[in-house]
């Protein structure tokens, strides 16, 4: 099958999604959270995991290790997909997210990283912490997965006040 049987050009009336990553490290009982920059567009002065877009010539797998290593230069290991969502913020097109976790042997990151500050956080307070929204409802998720758990899928809306709505297909 040629390129052009792939249908990519049949985009009239289709929902678009920007791919991205975001990535989830771990050391013993930490994970590794960025407090975004304050001038960062997206998620300002926000913890979050590490990530961003895939880029053209990548797969999810690579982006999620790609970012991971630009963002706090970690080599990780056992890096799992653990959830897809789809992500519809009222635009014309939305955010296909790929979320994984991972596992580094060491917590030497990156002293500096312009998308936002690093930081080690215990998994028992993580929830105290200035988090993007989904995060509240998605951490728990991941940290009780078990090896070899298939990866969770969400749909992510937002209600007329902005408030974020998640569905896990799990829930339907």
């Amino acid at each position: 099958m040629g390129a052009e049987a792939q249908g990519a050009d049949a985009t009239s009336n289709r929902w678009l999604c920007i791919a991205r990553t975001l990535s989830f490290v771990t050391n013993d009982d930490a994970v590794l959270l960025m407090k975004r920059a304050s001038h960062k567009r997206v998620f300002p002065n926000q913890y979050n995991g590490l990530g961003g877009h895939i880029e053209r010539y990548e797969d999810p797998y690579s982006s999620a290790l790609r970012e991971i290593e630009e963002e706090s230069g970690l080599a990780v290991r056992n890096l799992r997909l653990r959830s897809v969502h789809n992500i519809d913020a009222g635009e014309a097109s939305g955010i296909l997210l790929f979320v994984f976790t991972a596992e580094s042997d060491t917590r030497d990151v990156k002293r500096y990283s312009p998308e936002g500050e690093l930081q080690w956080v215990p998994r028992a307070t993580v929830l105290d912490y200035d988090l993007v929204d989904d995060l509240p409802q998605l951490l728990p998720r991941l940290f009780s997965m078990r090896e070899g758990q298939l990866p969770c899928f969400a749909h992510v809306s937002y209600d007329h006040d902005d408030s974020i709505k998640m569905r896990f297909s799990d829930q339907i």
